[in-house]
């Protein structure tokens, strides 16, 4: 399975990078593995969103911040992994 960023998510993890936060960091990559092993269940509270992002789902983490993803074709693509939707 392939993981696609929007260009908004590849700017959030470089102000990640650039601002040292491994520990974010580590945590939404242990996130978007558990995405690759099972989309819609596991770690981070996966929640199917609703009314715009209908299709979409987000996971914590942590109490401020989310990863928004879909999925289609094989293929994840992350939105966003800053803020709430």
């Amino acid at each position: 399975m392939q993981i696609v960023f929007s260009s908004v998510a590849e700017k959030q993890w470089q102000e990640y990078v650039f601002a040292g936060k491994k520990t974010k960091l580590k945590k939404i990559t242990q996130l978007l593995d558990d995405i690759i092993l099972s989309p819609y269940k596991g770690l981070g509270k996966p929640e199917a969103l609703k009314h715009q992002l209908t299709g979409s789902w987000s996971r914590r983490i942590n109490t401020e911040d989310r990863i928004v993803y879909k999925l289609a074709d094989n293929t994840i693509f992350v939105n966003s992994i800053k803020g709430h939707y």
